[in-house]
């Protein structure tokens, strides 16, 4: 199994050379040559649990990691979740399932990938014996749950870049206040999408990039949305038989990993019936999956945060696909996203369908889910509580504990969510390196940190 980049200048790569590098040398994003068929595997699969689907599911994708070493990895990765299921699958109703993804070290979906990605750097440093510099940019979950992964790790120094003022304050709490030496929490002004294009840029600069060996831990590095891959899988087997081929998931989407990695399960036959790319009100993938149109706007803030974004990095991995994997169109595509440019096109039919909501509607959902079932919702996840299917299952992927977003839960309900883990930290101080969003004085700040290996 090699990997290729999306925008076909880089030569192919080991699974580990593709995790260490993050992104492609020519800028592209990492995927498989190709897809391994699973559909014969799902009945031995249904019997696992869930690290060792885990471990099954990954061999396929990096034989160059013993079989006995991936189950030593996931069992690892998910022994901190405090779910015995890890993602437990709740029926709210008949025909509306909820997949639990908050179950992880810090609350998040995110986790289920960055502790694993964290063993994967670990294993990198003590093979090459090489100091690894993990570099990326988040609206919230991302920063906590790659910190969380990395934390401690000798020979790993991780470096988050967030939108200052734009995160909710126990996500930025969770990354700030690790006390940990090897964590750079990075306020920089501006939004999500700003500091998305300073750690892509970082990264662009090679020569820079390989002297500091920069990996990066958003979810254009493979690893992650390969991760993903398998809780669609875990549902798929969970769900009653006659309804998986119909079944539709329901994914909260900023980035568009998360629903992208389903999409790719689907892809290696995983029955669904489809996706529903659930957006806030900065909705530019729900604009395109209902136009075919790609059109940036600014960014607002809203009651979740973590999908105000309008730069989905994923989305490239997607276009690959729908552009008959064409490299040189792919290329086309995505200057023409860099330079701000609409770019239109014809949508292939895909299972892919997309809806929106405001922050006043996440509010009447979380209140109606509240007093309909008893069940909490957090903000993001309840951008996917409209426009349900009638005719087959739906099953929402629930993407974060209610207890991070306790303002706006507490708005709708009348009572705030707590957790024991968020507790302990609203004591703690924050610590956090404030800087311009610029590649020069990040790359001056990493430069620094990298070769003193201390907080300075």
């Amino acid at each position: 199994m090699h990997y290729i980049s999306t925008r076909g200048q880089t030569k192919p790569h080991t699974f580990s050379e593709a995790v260490e590098a993050g992104l492609a040398p020519d800028g592209g994003l990492f995927l498989p040559e190709k897809l391994p068929s699973i559909a014969d595997k799902l009945p031995a699969w249904s019997k696992l649990t869930y690290p060792q689907l885990a471990a099954e599911f990954f061999t396929l994708f990096a034989p160059e990691i013993s079989h006995a070493e991936w189950h030593l990895l996931t069992a690892e990765a998910y022994r901190r979740f405090d779910s015995p299921e890890v993602a437990p699958l709740k029926k709210i109703t008949d025909k509306t399932y909820v997949l639990e993804l908050f179950h992880g070290p810090t609350l998040a979906f995110k986790d289920f990938a960055l502790q694993l990605l964290g063993l994967l750097y670990k294993r990198q440093v003590e093979k090459t014996g090489k100091h690894l510099s993990v570099l990326g940019a988040t609206s919230g979950d991302t920063g906590s749950a790659a910190i969380h992964g990395c934390l401690g790790r000798d020979g790993i120094t991780i470096f988050i870049l967030y939108p200052n003022g734009r995160v909710a304050p126990l996500q930025e709490r969770q990354m700030a206040c690790t006390g940990a030496d090897n964590v750079f929490a990075i306020p920089v002004p501006g939004t999500f999408d700003d500091a998305q294009r300073v750690v892509k840029d970082t990264f662009g600069d090679t020569a820079f990039a390989n002297s500091v060996n920069l990996s990066a831990v958003n979810s254009i590095n493979i690893a992650r949305v390969l991760a993903q891959c398998v809780y669609y899988i875990w549902t798929c087997l969970k769900l009653p038989e006659n309804v998986r081929a119909t079944a539709e998931y329901v994914v909260p989407t900023g980035n568009f990993g998360n629903v992208l990695a389903g999409w790719m399960a689907q892809q290696m036959g995983m029955p669904a019936g489809g996706f529903r790319v659930a957006t806030n009100q900065n909705d530019i993938l729900h604009r395109f999956f209902t136009s075919g149109e790609y059109s940036q706007s600014d960014v607002h803030p809203s009651h979740a945060p973590s999908m105000d974004i309008q730069a989905a990095s994923n989305f490239e991995r997607f276009l690959y696909y729908i552009l008959d994997q064409s490299a040189e169109r792919v290329r086309e595509v995505m200057a023409q996203i860099k330079s701000g440019a609409p770019f239109k096109i014809h949508l292939p039919k895909t299972s892919l369908r997309s809806t929106r909501m405001d922050d006043d509607q996440i509010v009447r959902v979380i209140a109606q889910m509240w007093q309909d079932w008893q069940y909490v919702l957090d903000p993001h996840t309840a951008c996917a509580f409209t426009d349900m299917a009638q005719d087959r299952v739906s099953v929402v992927l629930a993407t974060a504990s209610p207890a991070k977003f306790p303002e706006v839960v507490q708005q709708a309900t009348g009572s705030e969510p707590t957790h024991p883990t968020l507790e302990v930290l609203k004591s703690k101080p924050l610590q956090t390196w404030p800087m311009a969003a610029e590649v020069a004085t990040v790359q001056d700040f990493i430069r620094q940190r990298t070769s003193h290996g201390t907080k300075a």
